[in-house]
Parts: structure tokens; C-alpha cells; sequence
């Protein structure tokens, strides 16, 4: 029986990623796969990379950990995110960073499933809805021919869509679901970090198992110490206080006047 183990969406929270994998132990994974974002808003950057790495965790790049080695922008970014990853480049040690830059977009196991951030063949894509998992379908079948199952992350929403004869559907949260044969499936595991969620009932840190020969998943929501993750990064210069947030949003809005100024002199 193989059994994976699946996280993504960590972002430098390493209470939470502990907790993960603390009950994918529990379940007996025998390997564990992350979808990316593995740094970018919390305070052990270094510790996580570190840990996953001790593991021999099979990891694939986020947005985040992208703009965190210089190599995406926080255009897409919100105020929070873009003030705590200018944060993360500045910790980053060098190790952690070449660890991060080796990583591919993408991974396939064996025609079986693939592993992506965002969309198919765009780390920013957020595939929130039905239309968008039917979009990147067709694109799954172009990119990973008669590849029946894609794990992707970046939206933070735990769930699963099946898509059967160019139709997509999110399924009905439960703990554990069966993937018929013919159908394709996209699955989230989740976020390992739960600092962005508001609902305190959702301060938990999410996870996937999954049995590539029986094909089931099961879904998991695992309580972690929210409130030191939390002070850890406020400590370490990771939240933005109302006079930070205030001149950070200046500095965002002068860049992007700066940007469309630059454009239109060159169009």
C-alpha cells in the first residue's frame, strides 16, 4: 500500500507543520509531498525548510517561496502577505534559499497524479471554483496526458472537485472520499498554516493522506499552537502594525503609479 502524505501552504509556520506531520505519522505515510509555499508569513522560514528537508519531504515551488528568493514580485500580493515576505527574503539564511530555487514546478508520479501550486501551468492562479478546475482540466490533459489526479494548493480551501465528461464538481466535505475510476480529480489538502483564516474554528493545521492503490484520501484538520505561531511572528517582524500598514500601502500605491506611468511611456 503506498500512502502519501500531502501538505501545502506552510508558510514558515513550523507549529503547524509539526502538527501535520505528527498525524501523518500517526496514519502511516510512508512519504510525504508538499505543493509549495513552504516560507513567506510566519516566523521559522529556516526551520521549516530545515525540517522538510530532514524528512525527505518531496516539495515543488509556491508564488511564495518564489518572491522569496527574487524571482516573482508581490504584485499579486495583499498588504500583510507582501510586508511579511520582504521579511522573509531579509531571513532567509543561504542554504534555505538554494533549497528553494532547486525546486521544480511540478511533479508526476507515474502517470498516477501530479503535483501543482496554483493552477496547471500557473503558480498564481487561484482555482477557487468549478469553471476554473474545468479549465485546468483541459489544460492537466495537455500538460500530464491521462493523468487522473492533480494535487494543488494556494487557495487555502480544503476540498475536492471531480471532473467527469467536461464538467466539474466540488464535492461535499467529508473526511474521507473515494476517487472513482474515470473521472479526474483535483484535490487541496489544505492550508498547514492557518494564520490568515478569521474563523477561530478553522485555527487548525490541514493535511491529506492519500492511498494511490486504493485511491482514497482522507482529510485532516489538526490543532496546533495557533497563538505562539502567532507571537513568534509578531516578535519577529513578520506583522505590520497600523503605521507600518499605512506606509506600506503607500509605498504600493506609488509603485504601481510609478509601473502604469512607465507603461504608458513605452506604449
Amino acid at each position: 500500500m503506498a500512502l502519501y502524505g500531502v501538505v501545502a501552504d506552510i508558510h514558515g509556520n513550523l507549529e503547524a507543520l509539526e502538527a501535520a506531520l505528527a498525524r501523518l505519522d500517526e496514519r502511516g505515510a510512508g512519504r510525504i509531498v508538499c505543493l509549495g509555499d513552504i516560507v513567506g508569513f510566519n516566523a521559522d522560514p529556516d526551520a521549516v525548510v530545515a525540517l522538510l528537508r530532514e524528512r525527505g519531504v518531496e516539495c515543488i515551488a509556491g508564488n511564495h517561496d518564489l518572491i522569496g528568493i527574487g524571482r516573482l514580485s508581490t504584485r499579486k500580493c495583499g498588504d500583510a502577505a507582501a510586508f511579511a515576505l520582504a521579511r522573509t527574503r531579509r531571513a532567509l539564511a543561504p542554504e534555505s534559499s538554494a533549497f528553494l530555487a532547486s525546486l521544480p514546478a511540478a511533479r508526476l508520479y507515474d502517470d498516477r497524479f501530479v503535483l501543482v501550486h496554483g493552477g496547471v501551468d500557473d503558480v498564481e492562479e487561484y482555482v477557487r471554483s468549478a469553471a476554473a478546475v474545468r479549465d485546468n482540466a483541459v489544460r492537466l490533459a495537455q500538460r500530464f496526458p491521462g493523468v487522473p489526479v492533480c494535487f494543488f494548493g494556494h487557495t487555502h480551501k480544503q476540498g475536492v472537485f471531480e471532473v467527469r465528461s467536461g464538467a466539474a464538481t466540488e464535492l461535499a466535505w467529508r473526511p474521507r472520499v473515494a476517487l472513482r475510476p474515470g473521472p479526474v480529480y483535483f484535490v487541496n489538502p489544505g492550508s498547514v498554516d492557518a494564520a490568515r483564516k478569521h474563523d477561530p474554528r478553522d485555527k487548525v493545521a490541514e493535511c491529506a493522506l492519500y492511498d494511490d492503490e486504493a485511491r482514497t484520501l482522507e482529510l485532516h484538520r489538526v490543532p496546533y499552537d495557533h497563538a505562539a505561531a502567532e507571537a513568534k511572528a509578531a516578535a519577529g517582524g513578520y506583522r505590520m502594525g497600523p503605521a507600518q500598514a499605512r506606509w506600506v500601502r503607500l509605498q504600493r500605491r506609488v509603485g504601481r503609479a510609478a509601473a502604469r506611468l512607465a507603461a504608458s511611456v513605452m506604449g
